[in-house]
């Protein structure tokens, strides 16, 4: 079976070896139709502390490493964007 793969945001880096991902998805509301964002954090492994907030990665399930860590990051997808990048 694949292993889940998610992309989110860094949200903290302040613990060793770890940082919290917020994952963002749109859903349907149910009764009105409207799109709406719902989110959730992940803890995820970083085992040479290199990610940092607000840079945007891809996270792994991996099999529990410690009580909430059961992600990895596996690589970045584009750091915060600079205010004077066209």
């Amino acid at each position: 079976m694949p292993k889940r793969v998610l992309t989110g945001t860094v949200v903290s880096d302040k613990t060793d070896k770890t940082v919290v991902v917020k994952v963002e998805r749109r859903v349907k509301h149910a009764l009105y139709g409207k799109i709406i964002k719902r989110s959730k954090k992940y803890h995820a492994h970083d085992e040479t502390n290199e990610y940092r907030e607000g840079e945007t990665v891809r996270i792994e399930e991996t099999a529990p490493i410690s009580k909430l860590k059961t992600w990895k990051v596996i690589e970045r997808v584009d750091t915060h964007a600079t205010p004077n990048h066209a």
